[in-house]
């Protein structure tokens, strides 16, 4: 739609709209609007943005005419954003380069310096006649106006011009740009000499004469077509050009023909006339000296050129640039003959040579042979190799199409294989561009590539959902997805959530799935998920069915209508020694092999009671009440806790007020002692730690303290873990591998330290002290603590506190 509101076609809509733009691109400041601005002080400084004074300081640009303040327009030229090339600087209105930088204040016509303004004249003039060259290409008269800003007006004076050809002249106004043309032929003498102009009057040369001529080479036996004028210079008066073929007329001798290449002018002599052969053919001797010694004297060039008898010499083409091969016949008329030796042939790049018998090479060209090697260097384009083989190229141009896509995004670049960016698509449409809705449009001309304008209405298109739409018209396939919040169901269908945006299809609810299975035994552990539970195979949980000798669980994969399969038991018993103190936990089937080898034990321990006719009841062996009271082996440090529980006993001593009690040693397990002795340096950090932990909860205020160890393995956690469960310090282990780390907490009241630290009781296990005496044990004896004291001998407590 035009500024006016008429509606126009496509392409008059173009022309108004380029026309506009260079308008604006043009558009230089009237003398009069500046004259006013500057008197009314309305004009601004494009630099500071400021108002221009009457008395303020200026600087007109000669380019555009326009006015700023001398300071501005020096602070601007020395700055780096009006740096240009050839060190100059760039006015900030045309960006006209200028190679002075301003200096002084004077008037718009530079004649006075720092002129007075006078209330009755313009603003920064010096009120003198402008004198300045008029715009104008042709014209000569100096402007006649006040000294004024702005560009000078057109010169009113009229003078008479002639056309272009000269044939035609009329009055103009002087300096007018456009030139005046006749409409008669121009008539002026081509490029030929022959024929005349036949254009309308016109500017500039006249073209080539464009009438096809036949022209015969120098020696007449080729012709050929070309335009008029061709090779005009080179006419000798039979010819016009060289075709490069052997001349082939005959000589002033009669008895030759001449073997030069198609030339100007008349032939050569015959080589063979007797009065510019003056040696034997080879060159060697003087004919003067060959007729001394009897030779007859040559009258035509068809005598023969006498020999001298010796050896010819002359060089032959073969050989190398070291070593040159000569002639070895005797002298004779005529080309040489064949060489015997053998030349060192050098391939054309260079990096390869053979040895190859000179009577081969006929020619020159023949020295040179083309090798197998080939080029590894870039082409032009940076990106392929030459890959010629025996390449002897100065630059590798690549033939290479690019084939990369444009800016576009649509089609491919078809020129050579080049460096650095492609150019643009230059392909345009000339078919207005619309969003998908149609109240957005692009006029054309569209450049290849180009996106559908943007809309700021609401999408028209059919979507699944019956929410409201909250997005804008768009150019891509797919909607964005509708985030209107509504209710769903989970995909087990087992709680209706909330605040769902409409996209979400399969919302997990984070809760089991706890369907019963195919099975009907065993139901479903998974997280809420979406389809069958079971999507491939059969249950392979396990089966909880009883064992029949242990009672544990069967543990086998799920295996409905078919009975338990006959497999070792893999279920943990704890175990203990009779004292209470060793603890362990071991599987089902080593507790079974344990109690078997004790009950066969303990049955051979009675073998001889029952050789003397004793009877002995073996039910309780084999029950499965006593399958699971298995006990360990009670060892040296169990036979220590007791000997020492029993002299304090007898010397009426408090076990629990002793700082050395050995039997806080039974807190720690076996395990947790072993990681200790691989690691003892981490295990006193860590129980510092705690230990410290729990004083700061107990004396504090608070009912807890927590602390968090950094990331570590999981050998470590689980040290601490051990630890944590003797202070009776509660500890959680947090984040996923690697960073997984632990958390203790001590609440106040119930983590407390115990008597002995892990690190203390391993410095003294492996300090070198001599064991404690220790009386002999029966083991699985009823009466193993009776015959033990009684046997033992009278120890001081305090030598066996360790």
């Amino acid at each position: 739609k035009s500024p006016c509101g008429l509606i126009f076609c496509h392409e008059l809509c173009v022309f108004v709209w380029i026309a506009d733009c260079l308008l604006n691109l043009s558009y230089l400041p009237s003398s009069g609007c500046l004259i006013e601005q500057l008197s009314e002080e309305k004009y601004e400084c494009m630099v500071c943005c400021d108002i221009i004074w009457v008395m303020a300081p200026v600087w007109s640009c000669q380019s555009c005419f326009h006015v700023f303040h001398l300071n501005c327009i020096k602070k601007w030229a020395r700055s780096p954003a009006s740096q240009a090339d050839a060190e100059g600087w760039r006015c900030p209105a045309c960006q006209n380069v200028a190679m002075k930088h301003p200096t002084s204040y004077t008037c718009f016509c530079g004649k006075v310096t720092n002129p007075e303004w006078q209330c009755s004249e313009i603003p920064h003039s010096c009120g003198d006649m402008c004198g300045k060259k008029r715009s104008g290409v042709d014209c000569n008269h100096p402007c006649n106006i006040l000294c004024h800003p702005g560009p000078c007006p057109q010169c009113p004076a009229f003078v008479t011009k002639s056309c272009i050809c000269g044939k035609t002249s009329r009055p103009m106004r002087c300096g007018q740009a456009s030139a005046l043309q006749c409409d008669k032929a121009c008539g002026a003498i081509l490029n030929c000499a022959e024929h005349t102009c036949v254009q309308v009057c016109h500017s500039g040369k006249c073209q080539h004469c464009q009438l096809q001529v036949q022209q015969v080479c120098y020696c007449g036996v080729t012709t050929r077509s070309v335009l008029c004028g061709t090779d005009k210079g080179g006419f000798n008066g039979s010819g016009h050009f060289c075709c490069l073929k052997i001349c082939g007329k005959m000589l002033n001798c009669e008895a030759h023909r001449c073997q030069q290449v198609c030339h100007r002018g008349p032939c050569q002599p015959c080589p063979r006339s007797p009065s510019l052969v003056k040696t034997c053919p080879c060159s060697q001797t003087p004919l003067t000296k060959l007729l001394e010694l009897g030779y007859s004297e040559r009258q035509s060039c068809s005598d023969p050129i006498p020999s001298c008898g010796k050896t010819c010499n002359k060089p032959l083409a073969c050989g190398s640039s070291d070593t040159i091969h000569l002639c070895e016949n005797l002298c004779h008329e005529g080309s040489c003959g064949p060489c015997s030796l053998t030349s060192t042939v050098r391939c054309r790049c260079g990096s390869k040579t053979k040895e190859v018998p000179c009577a081969k090479i006929q020619k020159e060209d023949e020295l040179v042979f083309t090798c197998e090697k080939r080029c590894n260097k870039k082409r032009s384009c940076g990106r392929h190799k030459c890959g010629e083989l025996c390449c002897v190229n100065v630059e590798h141009k690549c033939h290479l199409i690019c084939g990369y896509k444009l800016n576009c995004g649509l089609h491919r670049c078809q020129e050579p294989c080049h460096r650095g960016n492609c150019e643009p698509c230059w392909q345009s449409s000339f078919d207005e561009l619309t969003c998908h809705c149609g109240l957005s449009v692009l006029y054309p001309p569209i450049a290849c590539g180009t996106k559908p304008p943007e809309c700021k209405n609401l999408c028209t298109r059919r979507h699944e959902c019956e929410h409201p739409v909250f997005h804008n018209c768009h150019s891509e396939e797919k909607c964005p997805p509708c985030t209107y919040l509504t209710q769903k169901w989970c995909m087990g269908k087992h709680e209706q959530r909330s605040n769902i945006p409409c996209h979400l299809q399969d919302i997990s609810c984070g809760l089991t799935c706890n369907k019963m299975l195919p099975c009907e035994t065993h139901r479903c552990r998974r997280i809420c998920h979406r389809g069958e539970c079971l999507a491939e195979g059969s249950c392979q949980q396990p089966c909880m069915l009883p064992r029949p000798d242990c009672g544990h669980p069967c543990s086998a994969p799920c295996h409905k209508g078919s009975s338990c399969p006959r497999t070792t038991c893999t279920a943990k018993v704890a175990v203990q020694c009779d004292c209470g103190r060793r603890k362990e936990t071991v599987v089902c089937a080593e507790a079974a092999n344990s109690y078997q080898r004790y009950a066969a034990i303990a049955m051979a321990s009675k073998l001889s009671d029952m050789q003397l006719g004793d009877s002995m009841d073996i039910g309780p062996l084999l029950t499965k009440k006593e399958l699971k009271q298995t006990r360990l082996e009670c060892d040296q440090e169990c036979a220590t806790l007791e000997r020492n529980r029993r002299l304090a006993e007898a010397l009426q001593i408090d076990s629990s007020s002793d700082p050395f009690n050995v039997r806080s040693a039974s807190v720690y397990s076996d395990s947790l002692k072993e990681d200790a002795r691989k690691d003892l340096k981490f295990v006193t950090e860590v129980e510092e730690e705690i230990k410290n932990l729990v004083e700061l909860a107990n004396k504090g205020k608070q009912s807890k303290r927590s602390h968090c160890f950094p990331p570590m393995n999981r050998e470590h956690r689980k040290i601490i873990h051990e630890l944590a469960e003797v202070y009776a310090v509660e500890s959680v282990s947090y984040d996923s591998e690697p960073k997984r780390n632990v958390v203790i907490t001590a609440h106040k009241g119930k983590s407390s330290c115990p008597n002995s630290t892990l690190t203390s009781l391993i410095e003294r296990e492996t300090a070198a002290r001599a064991p404690p005496p220790i009386a002999h044990i029966k083991q699985h004896s009823s009466n193993t603590w009776s015959k033990m004291v009684k046997e033992e001998p009278v120890i001081d407590y305090f030598d066996v506190q360790d």
